[in-house]
């Protein structure tokens, strides 16, 4: 438990404050996510590369079919979220923008329309990929799960449905 200096009034007290998130699920999370942190950083590695990253995006401005090729990558990476919380399902938002960024064929007739087409592609891949950085980041960086988050941590959490909107409050 955390103690936390306060002043009032001249006086400091002494607030005990637990940080320590001990939901069930949350706790789960969280050690499977220590324990696949290793393939999770390969993982990132990967997509952080020049072909695996720089060169799709690249090829969504050169308006190539080889953007169609992320979809894989895509797939590859909410595989691997996934196990982290393989009974939880995925935030219904994220599932939607993967949805329609994959299971997409090129047609020649997709370059006259390239931008709605494809933007959905690129979005998926940006998507999945920030998660996955988000999950290895605080993999890394947090010693347990706190009830006091980054604003990383706590995306994450909403991709597994394990934080609840306020509905416009912040």
């Amino acid at each position: 438990m955390k103690k936390t200096p306060v002043r009032k009034k001249g006086k400091t007290i002494t607030l005990k404050f637990d940080n320590h998130d001990k939901a069930p699920e949350v706790l789960e999370l969280f050690k499977n996510l220590k324990a696949k942190l290793p393939a999770l950083e390969e993982l990132l590695e990967r997509y952080n590369s020049r072909w695996d990253y720089e060169d799709p995006v690249y090829r969504f401005y050169h308006q190539s079919y080889k953007l169609y090729y992320l979809q894989g990558s895509t797939m590859e990476i909410i595989k691997n979220l996934q196990e982290l919380a393989p009974n939880r399902p995925l935030n219904e938002w994220f599932l939607r923008i993967v949805q329609e960024g994959t299971g997409k064929k090129f047609k020649k007739e997709d370059n006259k329309n390239w931008l709605p087409i494809t933007r959905p592609i690129a979005e998926a891949f940006f998507h999945a990929r920030y998660f996955l950085e988000m999950a290895v980041k605080y993999g890394k960086e947090l010693k347990y799960p706190p009830r006091l988050m980054p604003s990383g941590w706590a995306a994450l959490l909403y991709l597994y449905n394990l934080r609840y909107a306020g509905f416009g409050e912040d």
